[in-house]
């Protein structure tokens, strides 16, 4: 009877891997990778057997989903997905936004922002999606505002100025290091925690993760937005397990947008 019943849990469990659904997920490495395999556990046991194949580039990852060669992509935003399909012809999709990795403003004259003075130095990222993504912080913030007719902002689009602020475009990697310089600067969080800067208890202001374009996001072929095991991997991405591992890992260069 010992053998039949080891024979039966054997072949049961045999089929039970068999059955395992393979999951394949292109991404970059940190911290995207890192969460996917955070979370293959949780799809094993959902039935779906998670492969990650990590890409340095961030083109490859969506030619591959367009393709087929893999299920899906996490690497990137909305705003860059809408640009990578117009130029490239592709038919990708979002499904869920899973982190945000948050812009910030940040000083070391002031310890908040209602005493900028008239006239501050302000510096943000020179690069244009940057650039633009800075000045809504500012807008967000009530320091300007911005005409929102236009796709990619900079200084020459800021339609208010009530502390008539002087905005300086700077490389994004020596923002930290303007600090000295400047009244305040807006910062993205990995050049930011490069400088011992963490947005979430260091910036005066931090953008707001959800409902944010700049959430980091799954990535599908059209289509194949609602097949089963690309709804077990959103899902899992938004589960409150994620959002601790997020949390503690991460200590606030990345937030969850969930």
């Amino acid at each position: 009877m010992k053998k039949i019943f080891l024979t039966t849990l054997l072949s049961a469990s045999v089929v039970s891997f068999a059955l395992a659904e393979k999951l394949v997920v292109a991404a970059t490495p940190v911290p995207h990778a890192e969460i996917l395999e955070h979370i293959a556990p949780e799809l094993k046991a959902a039935g779906y057997e998670l492969e990650v194949k990590v890409f340095n580039d961030y083109v490859t990852p969506n030619l591959a989903t367009d393709d087929g060669s893999v299920d899906a992509n996490y690497f990137q935003h909305e705003p860059y997905l809408v640009e990578f399909n117009a130029k490239n012809g592709t038919k990708l999709k979002t499904t869920v936004g899973v982190h945000l990795e948050p812009m910030g403003i940040y000083s070391k004259k002031i310890t908040d922002l209602k005493d900028l003075k008239d006239g501050a130095k302000v510096a943000v990222p020179n690069d244009p999606t940057n650039e633009s993504r800075a000045l809504d912080v500012l807008a967000d913030a009530g320091l300007i505002e911005v005409n929102k007719d236009v796709e990619l902002r900079t200084a020459l689009d800021v339609t208010k100025n009530p502390k008539n602020i002087q905005i300086l475009e700077l490389e994004g990697p020596n923002l930290p290091r303007t600090l000295d310089d400047v009244d305040i600067a807006v910062i993205n969080s990995n050049f930011a925690f490069n400088a011992d800067l963490n947005p979430v208890k260091d910036s005066l202001f931090i953008e707001k993760a959800v409902g944010n374009p700049y959430t980091n996001i799954v990535v599908v072929k059209e289509g194949n937005e609602n097949i089963p095991k690309i709804k077990a991997l959103d899902s899992a991405l938004q589960s409150e397990s994620v959002k601790k591992f997020i949390e503690e890992k991460y200590k606030g260069a990345i937030v969850p947008s969930f």
